[in-house]
C-alpha cells in the first residue's frame, strides 16, 4: 500500500451532502481510495506531493456517449438542418455516415475519443452503441472508467424520398441484441481492475418494441446495471410516439414501467410544455416522481438552433440532471460550459443554470445515477478520480471562484494531471499510453472514407458537398 498526502490551495472536497472548497487543504489518497480529507493531516504518508498551484477537483462523468462515431460529425452536420424534419441531422445524416464507416474507422474515432475525454476531465464515461468490446479494452489500457453498452433496437427510421419518416422492423433481431448485450454485461465483471462494467442499452424509444424495453428493464434490474435509452430527442420521434399511442414518449415509457432511479434518458427534450410540441401533459413530474435520470447533451442540440426548455426547470422539478457529450466535440468541458449557458437562455435568468449545478450534474448526480457514491466526489472512502487544475495559466487567470472558471473558461490546456483510482492518465496535458498524432492521422482516414462513401447511404445518392457543401466555394485560378 502507499499512502500519498497532496496538499494544494483548493480542494472541491464532499461535505454534509455537497461539494465544499476547502482552501489550503490536503487529500490522503491510499492506493486506489481517498482516505482523508482535511486542513492538515499528522498521519504516516508514503509520499508527499506540495501543489501550490493546482486545483483539485474530482473527475466528471459523461452519461452519454458515442465514441465509435462522434469524431466523423465534424465538419458535417453543424450547418445542415432540414426541416422537413424539425432541424434535425439523424434521419438523413447519419444512414449517410454510416455506409463508409468500417470498423476499422469506428476503432480510430475510439482513440481518438478516449484523448479528448480524458484531456477536458472526463475520467467515466457511458458508451452506447458499436465496438464494445474495443472500447472496453481501450479503457481498461487507458487506465479511464467506463460503462459500456452494446446498441440494439428492434427495427430502424430511415427517409424514402426526405419527405417523411418511416420505419422497417425486425422485432427478432431486437431481442438477439438483447441477449447479446446481457452477455456482454455479465463477462464485463471479470475484468480484473474493475473499471470497465456494462450497462443495458436499447437504441430509441421509437425504435424499440414494448416487449423489447420491458425485457431490457427486467434484465437490468436482474443485473443491477443502469439502463439507457435515446428518448424525447426529436420531434418527429414525438408525433409518432403520440401518433402510434396516443401517448407522449414519457408517458409511454411510465405505463411500460420503463422509469425509474436505475434508468437514463438521453436527451429527454421535447415533452409536455416544450414549445415545439404544444402538448399538454406531466412529464416533468413523471421523470422526478419516478427518479428517472436525464443525460442533457447541449451541444449537439445548440448547434441546431434547439435548446432544453430548461434545464433549471427540470432540476427544480426534481429530476436527476447529468450532463453528456454525445457528438464532438467529446469534452465535458463543453458540455458543462453550453449546458450552463443554454439554461440561462432558455430561463431568460442569470441565477438559475449555474456553475454549481451544472458541476453536480456532471459529478455527484451522475454517481447517483450509478449508484457509487465513491465516485464524482472527494471523500473519505470515494476513488481517487481527481482534477488537477491549473491556478496560474491563462486561461484560469484572475481566479477567485475555481468552479465558475472551470465551468465558463477552462481549456484542456488548464488542466494540468488526470487521475483514475489513484493512479495517473494524464500527465501535463499528455495522456498517457496514446498517441494523439496517430488517433488524428486515423480518424482523418475514417472521415475521408465516411465522404467518399457517403451518397451509397444517402436517400438521393446525393455526394455530401452536394447535401452539405463547405463553408467556401474552392478558389479558382483566373486564366
Amino acid at each position: 500500500m502507499t499512502r500519498t498526502l497532496l496538499t494544494a490551495p483548493y480542494i472541491v472536497a464532499y461535505q454534509e451532502g455537497g461539494h465544499r472548497l476547502l482552501r489550503d487543504g490536503c487529500v490522503v489518497v491510499e492506493d486506489d481510495r481517498v482516505v482523508h480529507v482535511g486542513t492538515s493531516y499528522d498521519g504516516l504518508v508514503d509520499v508527499e506531493r506540495r501543489l501550490p498551484d493546482r486545483i483539485i477537483t474530482p473527475g466528471f462523468i459523461d452519461t452519454h456517449a458515442h465514441l465509435h462515431s462522434s469524431p466523423i460529425d465534424k465538419s458535417v452536420q453543424e450547418d445542415h438542418g432540414p426541416r422537413q424534419f424539425w432541424l434535425t441531422g439523424l434521419i438523413e445524416i447519419l444512414p449517410a455516415e454510416d455506409a463508409g464507416l468500417t470498423s476499422a474507422g469506428m476503432r480510430s474515432c475510439v482513440d481518438y475519443s478516449l484523448i479528448e475525454l480524458a484531456r477536458s476531465g472526463t475520467t467515466t464515461v457511458m458508451h452506447l452503441g458499436d465496438e464494445a468490446e474495443y472500447v472496453a479494452d481501450e479503457l481498461d489500457r487507458v487506465g479511464l472508467r467506463g460503462y459500456v453498452a452494446p446498441s440494439y433496437r428492434s427495427g430502424r427510421w430511415f427517409t424514402p424520398d426526405g419527405k417523411r419518416v418511416d420505419y422497417e422492423w425486425d422485432v427478432a433481431a431486437g431481442q438477439e441484441g438483447l441477449a447479446r448485450a446481457v452477455d456482454f454485461v455479465r463477462t464485463q465483471g471479470s475484468r480484473e481492475a474493475g473499471r470497465v462494467q456494462g450497462f443495458l442499452g436499447p437504441a430509441q424509444v421509437d425504435t424499440s418494441a414494448a416487449e423489447l424495453l420491458r425485457d431490457s428493464k427486467q434484465a437490468a434490474r436482474e443485473l443491477g446495471v443502469p439502463v439507457s435509452l435515446h428518448a424525447a430527442q426529436g420531434v418527429w420521434e414525438f408525433n409518432e410516439m403520440t401518433r402510434r399511442h396516443g401517448r407522449t414518449p414519457i408517458e409511454w415509457l411510465a405505463d411500460l414501467d420503463f422509469l425509474g432511479p436505475d434508468t437514463l434518458l438521453g436527451h429527454a427534450i421535447f415533452i409536455t410544455g416544450n414549445s415545439w410540441v404544444n402538448f399538454a401533459g406531466d412529464d416533468l413530474g413523471l421523470l422526478a416522481q419516478s427518479g428517472t435520470s436525464v443525460s442533457y447533451n447541449a451541444w449537439c442540440f445548440a448547434r441546431r438552433g434547439i435548446l432544453m426548455e430548461s434545464f433549471p426547470a427540470y432540476v427544480e422539478a426534481g429530476v436527476n440532471m447529468c450532463i453528456g457529450t454525445d457528438t464532438a466535440p467529446q469534452s465535458m468541458l463543453e458540455s458543462l460550459r453550453w449546458t450552463a449557458i443554454s439554461g440561462k437562455i432558455t430561463s431568460r435568468r442569470a441565477d438559475t443554470s449555474t456553475a454549481r449545478r451544472v458541476f453536480d450534474a456532471a459529478t455527484l448526480n451522475a454517481a447517483r445515477l450509478l449508484g457509487r457514491d465513491d465516485l464524482g466526489r472527494i471523500s473519505p472512502g470515494a476513488k481517487a478520480d481527481l482534477l488537477f487544475w491549473r491556478t496560474d495559466s491563462f486561461g484560469m487567470a484572475p481566479l477567485r471562484d475555481p468552479i465558475r472558471n472551470i465551468v465558463y473558461y477552462a481549456q484542456p490546456s488548464d488542466l494540468a494531471d488526470v487521475w483514475v483510482d489513484g493512479n495517473p492518465v494524464v500527465e501535463d496535458g499528455t495522456v498517457l499510453g496514446t498517441d494523439l498524432e496517430a488517433a488524428a492521422r486515423g480518424v482523418q482516414a475514417a472521415g475521408e472514407r465516411v465522404w467518399a462513401h457517403w451518397h451509397e447511404g444517402d436517400w438521393a445518392g446525393r455526394t455530401l458537398e452536394e447535401l452539405a457543401p463547405t463553408t467556401f466555394p474552392d478558389f479558382v485560378e483566373s486564366p
